[in-house]
């Protein structure tokens, strides 16, 4: 079995706009990692993944306060 991470899955959509958010959680002083299967796989030397369909990931202890910042600005 695994160990249980400390991130929690924040948001999935298109590179553009997880760069959009990366900067306005970076503002807030929270940090973040994102996940590209897509890139993952192609770099790997197979493909995989679906286009677009990028995972940013917070620390579970900051998901509470990055959460309204998704909410208010990709709603």
């Amino acid at each position: 079995m695994f160990p249980e991470s400390e991130y929690e899955r924040l948001y999935t959509g298109s590179l553009i706009n997880i760069q959009f958010l990366q900067t306005l959680l970076q503002e807030k002083g929270i940090n973040s990692i994102l996940r590209d299967e897509m890139k993952s796989g192609m770099m790997a030397g197979f493909g995989g993944g679906i286009p677009n369909h990028i995972q940013l990931f917070v620390k579970k202890t900051d998901l509470e306060a990055a959460l309204p910042i998704v909410k208010n600005n990709l709603s």
